[in-house]
């Protein structure tokens, strides 16, 4: 697949690898990446566009507008595994443990 990762970009996918199966809010991705909303929802659009990720709408409370969910499909997770932990974003400060490396079938020694 050809998809330019951007380090916007692996930003993203490190923040919905996290809980890989969770569906995310766009505005939780935000605050969880730094990224302002016309960096974030077009690579969003992007990545949806490429069946990477799995939209939807869910409905709030009454009175409140719906919001927009965002979670991987089977074949974006395969996707995200194999290129961030091919190539981590030089913006992660975080250490990854070798427990998390395990989840994704990775060994450490």
């Amino acid at each position: 697949m050809n998809l330019r990762l951007t380090p916007q970009t692996r930003q993203i996918i490190e923040v919905l690898l996290h809980k890989p199966l969770d569906w995310k809010y766009g505005y939780e991705i935000s605050r969880q990446t730094g990224l302002k909303s016309g960096t974030l929802y077009p690579i969003l659009m992007r990545l949806a566009e490429r069946q990477l990720l799995e939209t939807d709408w869910e409905q709030g409370e009454p009175g409140k507008p719906p919001r927009h969910i965002y979670r991987f499909t089977a074949e974006g997770l395969q996707f995200a595994r194999a290129n961030h932990l091919a190539e981590p974003s030089r913006s992660t400060s975080k250490t990854i443990s070798a427990e998390s490396f395990a989840f994704f079938g990775v060994r450490i020694r």
